[in-house]
């Protein structure tokens, strides 16, 4: 009788889990989409309304910044100088859910020509983006980002 109880309070679970999903992966893609949109426009002003206070953000060399004002600081920074009139395009895009809570998302992009501090010239490079976005007071905001250039 035990088995039988459990076995269908995990259906009903799983039910539920899966009756939610497709509502909350478009939240959660609304999310990404926000950063990315931002990011296209060089504006981080709306990236309060997407992301955690405690948001850390990994950059394609290796930087790891903690806490939203520290990331919205150098994002600012990167897209007043180099990333200036940089551009990326979304190539893929897929949404994983670790938890009714948590969602990990990898996006993969492409973006047109830019020139590093370090005088290297990056044109029409590819990158790959993981996400981590939680269910925080009933919106799912960006946690956590890593941003890994592709290598040909």
């Amino acid at each position: 009788m035990r088995i039988l109880i459990s076995a269908v309070v995990s259906v009903v679970f799983v039910v539920a889990l899966l009756a939610q999903r497709p509502n909350n992966e478009e939240q959660v893609r609304q999310a990404v989409q926000s950063f990315h949109a931002a990011f296209n426009s060089h504006d981080f002003g709306s990236a309060e309304e997407c992301t955690t206070e405690d948001w850390n953000h990994i950059n394609p060399f290796g930087g790891w910044t903690r806490g939203r004002d520290a990331v919205l600081k150098e994002l600012k920074a990167v897209h007043s100088t180099f990333l200036k009139g940089a551009s990326s395009t979304i190539e893929d895009f897929s949404v994983r859910f670790a938890s009714p809570d948590v969602a990990v998302v990898t996006v993969t992009s492409r973006s047109s020509t830019f020139i590093t501090p370090d005088g290297v010239r990056h044109e029409n490079e590819r990158s790959i983006r993981t996400f981590v976005v939680v269910k925080r007071n009933s919106r799912w905001l960006i946690m956590q980002d890593q941003n890994t250039f592709i290598s040909r």
